[in-house]
């Protein structure tokens, strides 16, 4: 029997304004869908016009810049309802979906749906339960001593996966796709007897914890920066009073 890291998957990614999820904006977002390992993927890409100024901070991390955006992008309105679509599409035909860091991408979606949609991603996943694999939390579970950065590019280096254009969505998307697939290959004991449903249950444990141990390293070293344990989606931020 086929263990499901050899087998279809698909694997989201974004580009953005910025880095904090209530208020940032996507400006380019990718789907790739891989039928097994080896075979030719198909992409889906979308470049968003956020109707917002795009940071210099953010056009050096993309390359995507503000003009390039206008002229080129479409409004975010219909391309967050594609995205949803597109997503939910995966959880009805049960591929599991990789997401790199799936706290940042899918609550930045979220937060999006809930701005132009008036809706949530909650909403297109009610029937059909998403099936989440992030790269950086089963990485750090499956090999947690190991020192050093977990970013995309170090896991690439780690797992020997290319990443040709790095935070180019659609390369970011395949490369964490492959770097679960070398995952799975190099834990195969412990991941194989795992469907991905019960991995992503799994999953949210073992973020939750690894949540706590840096909140403690924070605290250890002095600094108040808060960790979300919350995955694969940040709950709402309480309203104000």
């Amino acid at each position: 029997m086929t263990s499901w890291f050899e087998g279809p998957m698909a694997a989201f990614d974004t580009e953005t304004t910025g880095v904090d999820v209530e208020t940032d904006r996507i400006v380019s977002a990718a789907l790739v869908v891989q039928d097994a390992p080896g075979l030719r993927p198909r992409v889906t890409r979308w470049l968003v016009n956020p109707g917002i100024p795009v940071p210099a901070s953010a056009t050096a991390v993309h390359g995507l810049t503000e003009e390039h955006l206008q002229r080129h992008g479409r409004w975010p309105a219909p391309v967050m309802y594609e995205m949803a679509e597109a997503l939910a599409e995966q959880a009805r035909a049960g591929r599991p979906l990789v997401v790199m860091n799936a706290p940042f991408d899918l609550t930045l979606l979220d937060r999006e749906l809930r701005r132009h949609r008036a809706s949530s991603l909650a909403r297109w996943l009610e029937r059909t339960s998403l099936h989440v694999l992030d790269p950086r939390v089963l990485d750090k579970h499956l090999d947690r001593y190991r020192k050093g950065r977990r970013t995309l590019t170090d896991l690439c280096a780690h797992y020997g996966v290319e990443l040709a254009e790095a935070h180019d969505a659609a390369a970011d998307a395949q490369a964490s796709l492959e770097v679960v697939r070398a995952v799975g290959r190099r834990f195969p004991g412990r991941l194989e007897r795992l469907s991905p449903a019960e991995l992503h249950t799994l999953q949210a444990v073992w973020h939750a914890g690894q949540a706590r141990g840096l909140q403690a390293w924070f605290a250890l070293n002095g600094t108040e920066e808060p960790v979300d344990p919350a995955w694969p989606l940040r709950p709402d931020l309480p309203a104000a009073a």
